[in-house]
């Protein structure tokens, strides 16, 4: 169906406020794609924080203009869709990527993020960036690891005097116990004898 001007206006403005919030963008060829697939591709993008549109490249190309997803100008090529991830970097990397696997008709044809566009090679890459409570866990895991080693550094000292305490103890108590030992075999003896007589 075409679109008139003032419809092309209002996509045209509805894509440029996505791309100020969006964090990258995935494009990808969808050609030969059923309309119940790319039904059941664009719910998990609401699950997963992505905006996905199938729109003329020359409309985003306008709607661009001005942010940091300008660098995707001049590269759109063919049927395309467009996947902005609007929470995590590598949410529209990690939907398009499992939506290929499963659907060898979609083509991954461009990533941006950071102001700079990437070939469909990179797209692994942003879906192997970790969500935002994975880098947070793992930022946590950073600031922890030094007070714990500082933790086992100070109470070393008392676990060495521990341990230095119970050797001496333990080397005291050999000789007592061997003494013990040695009279056990002298008593028995002494025992037999008086039973005899």
């Amino acid at each position: 169906m075409a679109l008139n001007l003032q419809q092309k206006k209002e996509v045209v403005a509805e894509l440029a406020s996505v791309t100020q919030k969006a964090l990258s963008l995935v494009a990808a060829e969808y050609a030969g794609i059923t309309v119940e697939k790319l039904t059941d591709l664009r719910r998990k993008a609401r699950t997963s924080g992505v905006y996905i549109r199938v729109v003329k490249n020359s409309l985003l190309e306008r709607a661009v203009e001005g942010t940091e997803f300008e660098c995707v100008k001049g590269k759109l090529t063919g049927p395309l869709i467009f996947a902005f991830s609007k929470e995590d970097p590598g949410a529209a990397g990690r939907l398009i990527k499992d939506f290929v696997k499963i659907n060898v008709k979609m083509v991954p044809r461009l990533v941006a993020v950071g102001g700079k566009a990437y070939g469909a090679a990179e797209l692994d890459r942003l879906a192997s960036l970790p969500t935002r409570d994975q880098a947070l866990s793992m930022f946590l895991a950073c600031l922890v690891q030094p007070a714990t080693m500082l933790v086992r550094v100070m109470a070393e000292p008392a676990n060495q005097l521990a341990r230095v305490i119970k050797a001496v103890g333990d080397t005291k108590q050999a000789p007592a116990a061997q003494e013990s030992e040695a009279q056990a075999p002298e008593a028995q003896a002494s025992e037999a004898a008086a039973e005899t007589v």
